[in-house]
């Protein structure tokens, strides 16, 4: 952003008003357009320090006014600040006092006093605050970006009362306020947009000119129109505003040990919250600083899976840890989001510190997102502004032609007047804006009947263009549905919270357990409740975060799976019922016991007694692709830690000696067809005896010299709707990209599985490593094995180095290899995207970063995932679409309740239709102007006009309607190659606009020639003009001629194939086209007595020549048909087979055409790459 100072000058008020008295208010109307202008007339520039208004400029280069408030802050200061360092005290940190003023001069301490102020703006709801030693205003949330870990355990005594109100007037109030506008200031705001007051301006103009009715019906009209925008709109921001609104009483610590119930609207960060045990909504971001929380965070991610939120790490690591949100998300509660219970540990209190209040927060976050989306920049839009200014500079030609013509005609100076300003309200169409949405809406609620729903409306046009789509196949501890099984003592099934992947199924099963013998693995064993008592059993039953709700196991599917395979089952202590026996035997307190199946449910052979206590875990993170816990046996001193998470990670953990030397091909055995696997691993920790003691332990130390115990391997099935919705991607040259988190083999062989790369198709890996002390970072090309996993001869490779078979190759690359070749190889990205169809173990920022790249290269791009690791790149996206139970995710664009991807063709062939409809109504609009504005000028020349009812009739009665039905049609069922048009401004529209044109004006100049040949003909009376010189022929004629023109244009622009339905399918629109051509015959042969009279027709006795009217109108209907369909299909081509082959305005197409013809042709296969300064060379 950036952000300019200025200070009021009272003069320039002054000038500013006495303006606006002389121009009779236009000088406000023009600051109320762009109020930057007002704040630059009535302030002058100034340093940052000394504004009272700033102008902010934003990365769209949209342009913001607003006020900067100042408060006196007391006696309070911000010195206990858990973060505050020794220069950051009160006097630099949030007041603007400079270092000198800060001398320890007593004479000056009351000056310094005064001071002690606070200057703050607010934009889009977030405090922006004055930073003396940045010279800068910065987001209220700076003052806390330096918090460590160990900052944040010390918070635990909570803010003195003085402290808290100094805090309170910094941060504001802990409120996510929506501004909902009163009805009169939203009617204000709407009848000051231009469009509006070119429709005043127009009312105006017909009641001076005497077209009483036709004023009166469109002034009816708009004034609907407008009542039900005013309504919609207010409708949505009450909406949004008790969304956004939560007031809460919170339980607060105080310093002097007492606790007092405050509203949430008053919390600051750093204040110390107590969570009650049966849950709370969230008011604020919160650290958890003590006890575990189970967290439902469907609200901000649209994924319902609960969370399990673990305290903060504590003892000698937190100290150096600066706290992040992002980073420990697995300890921060969300505002916004449910906990669903709250467990004390040691029978203290569940405690989380605030650290971030209002519109900081991750809600007040997505409410900004909605309230403020980011502008969506299509060439459509654009081209159609451009379009009304060309049709503007029309008018202008045409009044400057109809000035000379009345001046020839001797008609008074005020009737010239009126009349040349009459046609620029016949040539700029004021339906036009409302015209255009049509398409959109109709699509928005096709689309909601299929259960997607749309917050973003603009967006479904963009839908058209989409040439990519990234999917993601579910993350790692993130996929799976939760339907369980009762078996081994585990409770009735839950579906409490459903869950969705994206290409994989709900289900992941057990496939089995893979375990070691004397460092080799072992045939697998898919009964996991046969294994004997031992480390890989405990692994199983205890490593996970499943907890207790209700006696309800909740938690991760994969976690409630593995440990339903195993047939234990988990028991909490409940906070009133004391300690149960079965916590009593290990002792010290547990967090909770895992028990053994009864023993009538094992295997004869093997009996397990004893239970297994849980005292502290780690949970799942996708940047460390690990959790793991820690439990007691009893009887035993020391503890243990299991371990999980993805294989390769959980091995670089492990001793070396303890890692079979055929992990590698193992871990590819089950990956490469399809498995999900995760690796297990364990080691006894002698210096962990108690409950408090592992309390103590960081994380990095539990989790290093571990002894590898083998693999869990679980079955992931495609869903039948994937593979098919791939190909059919595909064959309409529609890139699909899959993006995960998981293992990169088993990513590859879902891509196979569901048709993203073919069976003939070859994929080749990329592998880059990171630059290290004495060597460049590399880059390498390895073809990928066939699917068995055999090793490829190497004859082969290398005859494969020297000419590659042409046929299409797919890359795949892991977050790593991503970042370095972002990093060091920003040259070859473009050329990897553009081949790349597989990125395994991305992070959240990565997919968003991958996203971002791909739209660089001029992709319209598609995501669709499940809305839980990828808001970000669902927000990134063109075109977002989440998978979520949620009616309208908050976290992308477009939500479907059918958790497949079937969903993606449906929005792909929806926002295709809704752009050919959106040109083709335009196009109409654009040429029922110019139908009217020819009749006219031709009326004009001869001195007479339409009657007042003849305007009614074309304006209401043919043109309205017919622009409203145009786009009931809906989309063709199938998917093709070609994409619609996205400019507005080319050769096809504005070649069908002029020749349509062209065509239009021959017809009704020859109808008028036509009539005054005939025989019968009487001139009119030319000495007055229109009305008093009505009925006459040229009128009557014209009417007749035009009123066919209309009709016959909507049916010549209403195109179905390839984008939409036939015609006829739209049926309402084919009855109501039937009737009016029916009425305009009616009009033509046989006008009767009270239309005749309305619509001032003459009558014409001569029914040959009625007959010939209607003959010429069969002529520009047949004309007017041909001219579409020979643009359509045969006059572009033979233009483009005529014109030199024109480089494309996309990056990626070149990139593909310079690719294709690249010898020999790239990448060169096992040859590494390294990376220098300034290119990447091949090194031979």
């Amino acid at each position: 952003m950036e952000v300019t100072g200025y200070q009021t000058k009272t003069w320039r008020v002054a000038l500013c008003h006495t303006c606006s008295v002389l121009t009779a208010g236009l000088l406000l109307v023009l600051f109320h357009w762009k109020p930057s202008l007002e704040v630059q007339a009535k302030c002058k520039p100034c340093a940052l320090g000394q504004a009272d208004w700033v102008i902010i400029r934003d990365r769209f280069g949209q342009c913001f006014t607003t006020r900067v408030c100042t408060e006196v802050l007391g006696e309070g200061s911000l010195e206990h600040h858990p973060g505050a360092k020794l220069e950051d005290r009160r006097s630099s940190i949030a007041i603007g006092v400079s270092d000198e003023e800060e001398s320890r001069d007593t004479i000056r301490l009351h000056e310094k006093e005064e001071k002690n102020i606070l200057r703050y703006y607010l934009f889009e709801g977030m405090r922006y605050i004055w930073i003396e030693r940045r010279q800068a205003y910065c987001k209220v949330s700076i003052l806390d970006e330096g918090w460590t870990c160990a900052d944040l355990h010390l918070s635990q005594a909570g803010l003195d009362q003085q402290d808290h109100n100094t805090r309170r007037k910094i941060y504001g109030p802990n409120l996510i306020e929506v501004p909902v506008k009163s009805y009169a200031r939203l009617l204000v705001e709407e009848v000051l947009n231009p469009f509006y007051i070119f429709q005043v301006f127009s009312i105006v103009l017909w009641v001076c000119d005497a077209y009483y009715y036709y004023a009166a019906c469109i002034f009816l009209i708009s004034t609907i129109s407008l009542g039900l925008s005013l309504y919609e709109t207010r409708k949505q921001s009450a909406t949004l505003q008790n969304m956004a609104k939560m007031s809460v009483g919170v339980r607060v610590h105080r310093p002097s040990g007492e606790e007092m119930v405050v509203s949430s609207a008053d919390l600051v960060p750093g204040d110390c919250i107590s969570l009650p045990t049966d849950g709370m909504l969230v008011p604020c971001d919160a650290a958890l600083l003590t006890g575990e929380c189970m967290v439902n965070e469907s609200m901000l991610t649209g994924e319902s899976v609960p969370v399990m939120k673990t305290p903060l790490p504590a003892g000698s690591q937190a100290a150096s840890t600066i706290y992040s949100p992002k980073e420990h998300r697995r300890h921060t509660l969300f505002c916004g989001t449910q906990v669903i219970q709250a467990k004390s540990y040691v029978g203290r209190e569940v405690l989380a510190v605030v650290t971030r209040t209002g519109f900081c927060t991750a809600k007040g976050d997505l409410i900004s997102s909605i309230l403020y989306p980011k502008p969506v920049s299509f060439k459509f839009y654009k081209d159609a502004v451009k379009f009304v200014l060309f049709l503007a500079i029309l008018a202008f030609i045409g009044t400057l032609y109809s000035i000379l013509i009345l001046v020839k005609n001797q008609v008074p100076v005020g009737q010239i007047i009126i009349r040349a300003l009459d046609l620029v309200t016949v040539i700029v169409p004021p339906a036009l804006p409302a015209a255009m949405t049509v398409g959109t809406i109709y699509a928005q609620n096709r689309l909601k009947k299929q259960g997607i729903f749309c917050i973003s409306p603009p967006r479904i046009n963009l839908c058209g263009k989409i040439r990519l789509v990234c999917f993601d196949k579910v993350s790692l501890g993130q996929c799976g549905g939760t339907t369980v099984s009762s078996s081994g003592g585990w409770p009735e099934p839950t579906t409490l919270f459903p869950q969705t992947g994206t290409l994989t199924e709900e289900g992941l099963d057990v496939w089995g357990v893979v375990p070691l013998e004397n460092n080799h693995f072992m045939p697998i064993v898919h009964e996991p409740r046969c294994l004997p008592a031992g480390p890989l059993l405990y692994s199983l039953a205890t490593c996970h975060t499943i907890s207790l709700l209700r006696t309800q196991p909740i938690g991760d599917p994969v976690d409630l799976k593995m440990v339903e395979s195993t047939g234990w089952h988990l028991e909490m202590m409940e906070e009133e019922e004391g300690e149960l026996p079965a916590f009593q035997q290990f002792g010290t307190k547990v967090l909770a016991v895992m028990k053994p199946p009864p023993e009538e449910e094992q295997p004869r052979d093997r009996k397990h007694q004893s239970p297994v206590g849980i005292l502290r875990r780690f949970p799942f993170s996708s940047s460390l692709q690990r959790m793991s816990v820690l439990v007691k046996l009893p009887g035993e001193a020391s503890a243990h830690v299991y371990i999980k998470g993805a294989p390769e990670m959980v091995a670089s953990l492990c001793r070396k000696e303890t890692v079979p030397v055929d992990f590698s091909q193992m871990l590819r055995h089950y990956t490469t067809d399809g498995f999900r696997v995760l690796g297990l691993a364990c080691k006894p920790l002698s210096s962990v005896t108690t409950f408090e003691e592992a309390l103590q332990l960081p994380r990095d130390s539990v989790e290093s010299s571990l002894t590898f115990l083998g693999f869990l391997v679980m079955k992931n099935v495609l869903k039948p709707e994937s593979a098919p919705v791939i190909h059919l991607l595909r064959n309409a040259n529609i890139r699909p990209v899959m993006v995960t988190g998981d293992n990169m083999l088993t990513a590859v062989n879902v891509a196979k599985s569901c048709r993203m790369v073919e069976p003939k198709e070859r994929v080749i890996f990329v592998n880059a490593s990171p630059p290290s002390h004495d060597k460049p970072a590399a880059l390498k090309f390895i073809l990928a094995e066939h699917s068995q996993g055999e090793e490829q001869p190497e004859v082969l490779h290398q005859q494969d180095s020297c000419f590659l078979q042409p046929q299409p190759c797919h890359f795949a690359l892991n977050g790593k290899s991503f970042a370095v070749v972002c990093e060091h190889f920003t040259d070859l990205l473009p050329k990897i995207l553009i081949r790349a169809t597989v990125f395994a173990r991305m992070s959240p920022d990565q997919k968003t970063q991958l996203v971002c790249s791909l739209q660089e290269l001029n992709y319209c791009v598609g995501m669709c995932g499940d809305g839980a690791n990828d808001c970000g790149a669902l927000k990134a996206a063109d075109v977002g679409i989440s998978l979520s139970e949620a009616e309208a995710s908050v976290a992308s664009p477009f939500t479907s309740r059918v958790a497949n991807i079937e969903c993606v063709p449906t929005v792909i062939r929806e926002g295709r239709c809704s752009l050919v409809t959106s040109f083709g109504v335009f196009k109409y609009m654009a040429l029922y102007s110019l139908v009217q504005f020819v009749s006219v000028l031709l009326l004009y020349t001869i001195n007479t006009n339409l009657s007042d009812f003849q305007f009614l009739f074309f304006d209401l009665i043919i043109t309205t309607t017919v622009a409203v039905l145009m786009g009931r049609t809906g989309p063709a069922q199938e998917l093709g190659v070609e994409r619609p048009q996205g400019a507005l401004i080319s050769i096809l529209v504005l070649g069908s606009l002029l020749l349509q044109t062209a065509l239009l004006i021959t017809v009704q100049v020859l109808s008028y020639f036509i009539t005054i040949s005939q025989s019968w003909y009487v001139p009119l009376n030319s000495t007055v003009t229109a009305p008093q010189n009505l009925p006459n022929y040229e009128n009557t004629v014209l009417f007749c001629v035009t009123g066919f023109q209309y009709l016959i244009l909507a049916v010549a622009m209403s195109k179905g194939y390839p984008f939409r339905e036939p015609l006829y399918t739209n049926v309402l629109f084919l009855v109501v086209l039937i009737l009016l051509f029916g009425l305009m015959i009616w009009l033509t042969l046989y006008p009767l007595g009270f239309p005749k009279t309305l619509l001032k027709l003459q009558g014409i006795d001569d029914l040959n020549f009625k007959l010939l009217l209607l003959g010429i109108a069969a002529l520009n209907f047949f004309a007017a048909f041909v001219l579409e369909t020979a643009l359509d299909h045969g006059l572009l081509s033979c233009l483009r087979k005529l014109r030199r082959k024109k480089v494309s305005k996309k990056l990626f197409k070149r990139l593909e055409k310079e690719l294709s013809q690249q010898q020999p042709s790239w990448p060169p296969l096992n040859e590494p790459l390294f990376a220098t300064p300034k290119m990447s060379i091949a090194v031979r």
